[in-house]
């Protein structure tokens, strides 16, 4: 497979500007000409292996951080929209949609805002929603994916937070008790903590000056909650700066996104970036190693490693993806190649659904998406029991994996045969050029159709290559 040029001028242009220099003084540190760089930016041109080497030396900058990224997100997310039947004829051409994203981002994210409000409205108007007609009905973007996509889009590592809690847990660089460093917090601040028989994982009574815990909760629950107050008690005004520059559009989103920020603190606490870096690569990212050693879940184990991406100490790209049983995802991150449906649920190929089958187990898969790219998937269940016998069990599956050139680096890849075969998984149907899968459940939007009434397959039509 040939390898693909890196168009990369809004980030070329976003350096520049950072670093305060005009073109002219940029492209004398880069060693070029002003017409070329001209060209790199406006991405006329791609970025070359000089610019590249010159950017390192000159600048110290991590030059993976041109690699497609934000880029490939959005000529996804373009696909999967474009993918609606709403937009009728022949879809553009996938160069059309890499350059829109790569030269114009914010019209790309703007054409996603409004399809994202078209499917808003049509989901309404199917379900009759009580609030048609009212004078006071205003079309508002789902703050739940509103919020969704900011994570999306920061490649699910919020730095300044990350340091913060990676401080709080390891200062000078040493691991210490995270549990008693909060606890001792707590006493300081005069907060009692109390542990209650409630199905509430985590109360706090700011009058009372009382934290209460759920003895239902498993430790690393637990924990994971006593570290999520910290957050709220001592990193409120960091909190709030990175809201503030998120802009979010409703108090809704913003609170939502509040909560996802203290959520990011308590798992970088629980698993701070160096420390758990040097474990992961020392186990070689065994899960449940991981586990033990930071008194951490398996999912948090599992998303955490998905998060490691601060420019310079790079952990492996892993893809993250969590499922409930009906196959719809509700956790989604790639810092791969691989983008998850914005949409519905992930492609029934994926081991991910079979873990449910198979519980206390990881399966593991050798798969391949339709662009060619191969990856070594890891999938599990995570039930979460109530802690009573009448409360009800929460069924998920998460799916972990990285591109395959990566699974050397990984315990689970050590018996396998990594030649192959790959199983075909796609992202959504509607995008996926398979013509012959087996459980495809809409037809490909760039293909055309071939319907005989005296011939039946699996499908009833076929997809013409």
């Amino acid at each position: 497979m040939a390898t693909q040029k890196l168009y990369a001028g809004a980030k070329l242009r976003e350096l520049r500007t950072r670093l305060g220099l005009t073109q002219k003084a940029f492209a004398q540190k880069l060693g070029i000409s002003l017409p070329y760089l001209n060209q790199m930016e406006n991405n006329n041109r791609p970025v070359s292996t000089t610019v590249l080497l010159a950017l390192a030396q000159e600048f110290g900058f991590d030059v993976t951080e041109l690699s497609a990224g934000d880029t490939e997100r959005m000529v996804s997310d373009m696909r999967e929209a474009l993918a609606d039947p709403v937009f009728r004829g022949d879809p553009p051409p996938l160069a059309d949609l890499r350059l829109a994203a790569s030269n114009a981002p914010a019209l790309a994210r703007s054409f996603l805002d409004l399809h994202r409000a078209y499917r808003q409205t049509h989901e309404r108007l199917a379900s009759l929603d009580e609030a048609l007609g009212r004078e006071d009905a205003r079309l508002q973007p789902s703050p739940w994916e509103e919020v969704r996509d900011f994570f999306h889009y920061c490649d699910n590592y919020i730095d300044a937070v990350d340091h913060a809690a990676e401080h709080f847990a390891a200062p000078g660089g040493q691991m210490r008790d995270v549990e008693k460093a909060a606890l001792d917090l707590l006493e300081a601040e005069g907060i009692t903590l109390a542990l209650a028989d409630t199905p509430t994982l985590r109360h706090y009574d700011p009058a009372a000056r009382r934290l209460a815990l759920s003895t239902r909760a498993d430790p690393a629950t637990r924990r994971f909650q006593l570290l999520h107050q910290i957050a709220l008690l001592r990193q409120g005004d960091l909190l709030d700066a990175t809201l503030d520059l998120a802009r979010f559009a409703t108090p809704e989103a913003r609170a939502i996104a509040r909560v996802g920020l203290a959520n990011y603190f308590a798992g970088a606490a629980l698993m701070p970036y160096r420390p758990f870096l040097e474990a992961a690569r020392e186990t070689r990212h065994d899960l449940e190693l991981l586990a033990t050693r930071f008194g951490a879940s398996i999912e948090q184990v599992a998303h955490r490693l998905s998060t490691l991406q601060r420019p310079g100490a790079k952990g492996i790209p892993f893809f993250f993806v969590r499922v409930d049983q009906a196959g719809t995802i509700t956790k989604r991150h790639s810092a791969t190649r691989l983008q998850f449906a914005r949409f519905g649920g992930a492609c029934p190929l994926w081991n991910v659904h079979q873990a449910f089958e198979t519980p206390g187990r990881f399966l593991r898969q050798l798969a391949e998406t339709p662009d060619g790219v191969r990856y070594f998937c890891l999938a599990r269940d995570v039930s979460k029991p109530g802690g009573a016998f009448n409360a009800p069990v929460r069924r998920y599956a998460i799916g972990l994996g990285c591109e395959v050139k990566h699974a050397a680096d990984l315990v689970y890849a050590d018996d396998m045969d990594l030649t192959g075969p790959y199983d075909p998984i796609g992202i959504s149907c509607r995008i996926c050029e398979r013509p012959a899968c087996h459980q495809r459940s809409v037809p490909p939007l760039e293909r055309r159709l071939t319907i005989n009434p005296d011939t039946r397959g699996v499908l009833p039509y076929e997809v013409e290559g």
